[in-house]
């Protein structure tokens, strides 16, 4: 082969590599990228279970406001409730539930975070009062969901079926990933340590608030 044809291949090949590098320091997503971390569909997630250390992590509130969750300076029972989003009727009912029993999880000592797909600007449609006794923050990265092991890839077909239906997924999240997580409940102690972990790959299907209390009661009760 000719040298100068040697020559334009490994430019060729240099300014590929360097546009590679380039859109990775820009932080351009591709679909791989989203996938890091996140199952290929719900019934393949893999959550953290009781006993395992909770993930810290950085999500947004409504305002767009960062907000920090660090297990190892918090000293507080925690209960993080992971949903699809405020156009989930099944997320919505689950919601409501949860309210009959959220100032009895509060007067055990928990602070209560109800983490959402949904971009900051979306969580209000998600809130049942104007000053709710836990906190709506914003995963629409799906980071959080992945530290947790419970972020999955919808399916095109139903992504589509979705937006048929009237449901934008990309609009939900303002991003193009289709991510969602598995609907879950984490209960942690002091520490930081899971005591009870509840996931169900068919979001149809939630724990109880009948369950969820009895949980926080009863450890509450064994560290007393």
């Amino acid at each position: 082969m000719k040298p100068v044809l040697w020559l334009v291949l490994i430019v060729f090949f240099i300014g590929g590599c360097t546009t590679e590098e380039a859109m990775e320091d820009e932080g351009v997503a591709t679909e791989v990228d989203w996938m890091i971390g996140a199952a290929a569909t719900a019934e393949e997630v893999h959550p953290l279970l009781p006993g395992m250390t909770a993930a810290s992590f950085t999500a947004h509130t409504a305002d767009g406001s960062s907000f920090e969750f660090d297990v190892q300076s918090r000293q507080q029972k925690s209960i993080l409730i992971f949903y699809r989003g405020g156009w989930c009727p099944y997320c919505n009912r689950q919601l409501m539930d949860l309210r009959k029993i959220d100032d009895d999880l509060v007067n055990l000592g928990y602070d209560l975070f109800f983490i959402s797909a949904d971009r900051p600007a979306k969580l209000s449609e998600g809130s049942l009062s104007d000053d709710p006794p836990y906190t709506l923050l914003s995963d629409n990265t799906l980071d959080v969901a992945k530290a947790y092991g419970i972020a999955f890839k919808v399916d095109e077909e139903t992504v589509s079926r979705y937006k048929r239906g009237g449901l934008d997924l990309e609009d939900a999240s303002g991003y193009s990933h289709h991510l969602l997580p598995a609907p879950s409940v984490f209960l942690l102690d002091e520490e930081g340590l899971i005591q009870f972990q509840y996931t169900n790959p068919n979001f149809r299907v939630r724990v109880s608030p009948k369950l969820l209390l009895s949980a926080a009661e009863i450890y509450s009760e064994a560290t007393d």
